[in-house]
């Protein structure tokens, strides 16, 4: 059925040439024609040497994590993986990531602070994957623990929203100096279907609350929670690979440039004060 949905929702949205709505934000974001992660890693890095396992429990194949070059810079990767067909999302599991999936991440993430190389995570799940075993293995705790050890991570951090940021499974390999989205990527706590299930108790919803949410690149810039946002071709990154992976690349660089700059200390310092800024508000005078 859900594959059914994504190939009619992948001739309406092949039909947008201006602007997207919200709702059709979240179509293009889901369309298994996306680049995924794999693409950007192999088609905008060179030298990907990929890095298995937590040394806990097991490799989690939802994410993809590992060595590579930007040029001639030295970057370590993390991106979450979904699959193009229901062969691939079954062995990906829908990018949806296990615990292991996070504490390999932190892994990764930690080998890149000892030999100073910055860290480049690549979001793209519908949130962290809430069965039963991974309840067992502790998924709140891998997700906090990520939170708690990324914001003192000493080198510089750039996240991307590729295609869809959700809730926290997004976040647990979110917090970043710069986090960057898709043109047409969306990034929300909870999906449109969740929200307009608990809120108006009709699925059917889902456009209402794709608007309600903000969950668009534009909503979130605005809002200042998200730092830039990398254009798409007309009609979404689906339509031409190689523009996209052009513009992936010359934003990762832009961004990443001065915060090669700074020390350590000042990198953590940025990483906090961003997210402690974000929800700031002023009273409205009488």
């Amino acid at each position: 059925m859900r594959a059914q949905i994504i190939k009619k929702n992948a001739k309406q949205v092949s039909k947008v040439k201006k602007k997207p709505t919200a709702w059709e934000c979240v179509q293009l974001a889901r369309l298994p024609q996306r680049p995924l992660a794999l693409d950007y890693i192999l088609n905008v890095f060179n030298g990907f040497q990929e890095i298995h396992g937590d040394r806990f429990f097991g490799d989690d194949s939802a994410v993809i994590a590992g060595t590579a070059f930007l040029d001639d810079l030295p970057v370590m990767l993390i991106g979450q993986q979904r699959g193009r067909d229901t062969k691939e999302n079954l062995e990906r599991n829908f990018g949806m990531m296990h615990p292991e999936g996070y504490r390999k991440a932190l892994r990764v993430m930690k080998l890149a602070e000892k030999f100073l190389k910055p860290i480049i995570t690549l979001i793209d799940t519908s949130g962290a994957f809430p069965g039963v075993g991974a309840e067992e293995r502790g998924q709140a705790e891998a997700i906090a623990k990520n939170l708690f050890e990324m914001a003192k991570i000493k080198v510089p951090i750039i996240s991307v929203v590729i295609g869809e940021g959700g809730s926290g499974g997004a976040l647990g390999i979110g917090v970043a100096n710069k986090v960057l989205m898709m043109e047409n990527s969306i990034y929300s706590v909870i999906s449109p279907e969740g929200c307009a299930t608990i809120l108006w108790k009709n699925r059917e919803l889902v456009q209402q609350a794709s608007e309600v949410l903000r969950l668009t690149a534009l909503d979130l810039f605005k809002a200042h929670i998200v730092d830039g946002i990398i254009p798409e071709p007309v009609g979404g990154a689906q339509l031409n690979y190689a523009e996209t992976y052009k513009n992936f690349k010359k934003n990762i660089v832009l961004n990443l440039k001065p915060l090669l700059k700074l020390s350590p200390q000042t990198i953590v310092e940025q990483r906090y004060k961003r997210f402690r800024s974000i929800g700031e508000f002023e009273e409205m005078k009488s």
